[in-house]
């Protein structure tokens, strides 16, 4: 008698530039390994296995300029690439479209919901979520700045301040207004106590506010 088989988990790769949100990100998994396998985690590194999907993350990086998911989606080692982001704006998501990318996933799935999406997408369906009002993300998930009180938005906009962005490039980055970001930039000032952007770029350095450079390979023992 032949008994049944299971389908092999998804060999995923985490591509964002700060540790802190790959990790949040990677443990969202841990209770899925029979379904996902987190094969490696990339901060500011090429992508090294051959996975199924990878999934990339939006924090703090460039959506307006779709480069890097266009490499990553010819990349012959990426069967397939998805956006994980908080950013539905009609245009952004356009762009990333016509880069090839196969699912553009919101950052307020629960864990199974996106677990559920990404095997969606490995089997070849083109998987977008609705567009989320704004709300907190997921539950798991991690951001520089988190634990001193800094919601999502706050900290992608110090991190690309710590990156060296002006003004115009966070509006233009993040797709927020000029008086937003001044807005969040006030709140950013007040919550950590400084009167500058000197001062600020020198709290988000101290801070884990910087890209990090290194891969993270076989994620809790994985392949």
């Amino acid at each position: 008698m032949s008994g049944s088989t299971h389908p092999a988990p998804l060999r995923i790769a985490l591509v964002d530039d700060y540790d802190v949100v790959l990790s949040g990100l990677a443990h969202m998994f841990d209770q899925c390994r029979d379904r996902v396998v987190v094969c490696e985690i990339d901060a500011n590194a090429p992508l090294d296995d051959v996975v199924d999907i990878v999934l990339y993350d939006s924090f703090a990086q460039p959506e307006s300029d779709q480069q890097e998911l266009g490499a990553l989606v010819r990349n012959p080692r990426a069967s397939r690439v998805v956006v994980y982001t908080w950013n539905f704006q009609p245009a952004l998501l356009s762009s990333a479209r016509q880069q090839g990318i196969h699912g553009y996933l919101s950052k307020t799935l629960p864990a199974r919901d996106l677990v559920a999406a990404l095997e969606s997408v490995h089997a070849g369906e083109i998987v977008i979520s609705t567009p989320p009002p704004r709300s907190g993300s997921a539950m798991g998930l991690d951001w520089p700045g988190r634990r001193e009180g800094f919601t999502d938005r706050e900290s992608e906009i110090l991190a690309l301040i710590t990156q060296g962005k002006n003004n115009a490039d966070v509006a233009s980055l993040t797709y927020l207004s000029p008086n937003t970001v001044k807005s969040y930039i006030r709140s950013i000032y007040r919550k950590i106590r400084v009167t500058s952007r000197t001062q600020a770029v020198l709290w988000g350095v101290a801070h884990g506010f910087t890209p990090d450079h290194h891969r993270i390979d076989h994620w809790l023992g994985g392949p």
